[in-house]
């Protein structure tokens, strides 16, 4: 027996109390949220620092831990389907009946909501772009094509560029260069990091339903979208540093943790293994971790 036959076996268990509340937590996928947060948090004080508004900062911080929390949970909701006939995510709170999809839906909308209210009473433009980040996630990528084509994770990859540009708006009170390319280095990001789980997953997907790169364009053809997407973003993301000034220390990590990243996901393209497929992806997140840190760090130490 499988381990979505082993869900399936099991009758639904609406939970309460405080296993009710780790549920909806589960829903908010917290290494998830909290990584999109430190971008966030090193966009702004890359871009404030050393005259950091601890106050706007922390409210800042707090409108979009809801606004990504209660898209993630939104999420959850309108992909209960295909999670449910994937062995990876079947065990997740709302395929197995622990949080209905009604009282995952209020939870969700109510924290969407007031994280976009939150970010309007610090600045019109970066409530914008939080809402922006929901649109993206939600209703293009989610609603519309993510069962259509493999081609969506490019929209997926704006909404997760969104949060870095709206630490920068925040600090700045407008769009500029760098800012745009902090959430382009994110979205060129995306690849090693859900294409990687794609081809790892790829059947799953297919059997779901699901159109990813892997299924539709080929595995090889992923790898090299992976490979290209990578480069780039580590260059980008270590140029904004450059521009922005930041101490040569942190430069210099960049450099490194760019050449990394990049030495992984080309060792995947000329050697597709399953082993180096997944270092690629763990390797992704300490890369996106590592380099905000430096960017964070880098603007305080160098003013």
């Amino acid at each position: 027996m499988d381990a979505r036959e082993e869900v399936a076996a099991e009758a639904p268990r609406p939970v309460a109390g405080l296993r009710a509340i780790e549920s909806l937590v589960a829903l908010t996928k917290p290494k998830q949220t909290g990584l999109l947060l430190v971008t966030a948090v090193g966009a702004y004080v890359l871009t404030a620092a050393p005259a950091i508004d601890g106050g706007a900062l922390a409210r800042g911080t707090l409108a979009l831990a809801l606004a990504i929390s209660g898209c993630t949970v939104l999420n959850m909701v309108l992909d209960r389907d295909i999670d449910a006939k994937m062995a990876r995510t079947a065990g997740r709170p709302i395929p197995r009946g622990e949080i209905g999809p009604g009282q995952a839906t209020a939870v969700g909308l109510a924290a969407s909501a007031a994280g976009v209210l939150l970010a309007l009473g610090l600045s019109p433009l970066f409530a914008a772009v939080v809402a922006a980040g929901l649109f993206f996630d939600l209703v293009v990528y989610t609603m519309w094509l993510k069962r259509r084509s493999p081609l969506s994770i490019v929209f997926g990859g704006v909404s997760g560029g969104m949060p870095a540009l709206a630490g920068r708006v925040l600090a700045l009170g407008r769009v500029d260069v760098v800012g745009l390319m902090l959430a382009l280095g994110i979205v060129l990001w995306i690849p090693a990091h859900i294409l990687t789980l794609a081809t790892r997953h790829a059947r799953e997907y297919e059997e779901a339903g699901v159109p990813v790169w892997p299924t539709v364009y080929g595995k090889r053809a992923a790898r090299r979208a992976i490979a290209v997407a990578t480069v780039l973003a580590t260059i980008v993301l270590t140029a904004a540093g450059a521009l922005e000034g930041i101490a040569r220390g942190a430069i210099v990590t960049l450099v490194v943790l760019g050449v990394g990243l990049d030495g992984l996901a080309l060792l995947t393209l000329v050697s597709p293994t399953e082993r180096h497929n997944w270092a690629l992806f763990k390797g992704a997140s300490v890369y996106m971790l590592g380099a905000f840190l430096c960017l964070t760090f880098g603007a305080v130490l160098a003013r």
